[in-house]
């Protein structure tokens, strides 16, 4: 699930957290939920023993990129998909996908597989398929919106 090449592994007797910087997009939502956990300021600044294993992995399910990963060590539930598998477009921002997800190439060869990702829609990236979040500089500015279903859904009535 995450490129070996760059993921970075932290670990106690309960919990294997892995974190991939290149899928990272910052929404924060790790820090937010667990900062005794995580903490940006902090080297290393992933420190699992901070809380339970149970409450990291709950954490951990809310990172919209997949840039967090978990492997108990403890005999605990690893992480289930989400299904059906959602794509949720966010405001100025990327397609938050989850699920069963299986990226495949143009020929359908299959080149990635995950339960979250992060996918760009400002056609800025420098990591696509993912967003890096480079839809900031770029000034896309969209609602998020889906307008085709609104069209579609109007013109039934």
């Amino acid at each position: 699930m995450e490129n070996s090449d760059t993921a970075r592994h932290y670990c106690d007797d309960a919990i294997e957290i892995t974190y991939d910087a290149h899928r990272c997009i910052h929404a924060a939502e790790c820090i937010r939920g667990l900062p005794a956990v995580f903490d940006s300021g902090r080297r290393p600044w992933i420190v699992p023993s901070a809380a339970s294993a149970d409450e990291i992995a709950n954490v951990i399910a809310r990172c919209p990129s997949g840039a967090l990963h978990f492997k108990r060590r403890d005999g605990g539930p690893s992480e289930t998909p989400e299904l059906p598998t959602t794509i949720v477009p966010t405001p100025g921002g990327p397609y938050y996908v989850r699920g069963l997800i299986q990226l495949k190439s143009a020929d359908g060869s299959s080149v990635f597989e995950d339960l979250r990702m992060a996918l760009c829609r400002c056609g800025q990236s420098h990591n696509k398929p993912f967003c890096d979040n480079s839809h900031f500089y770029a000034g896309f500015d969209d609602s998020g919106a889906i307008p085709a279903f609104k069209s579609l859904t109007d013109s039934k009535r």
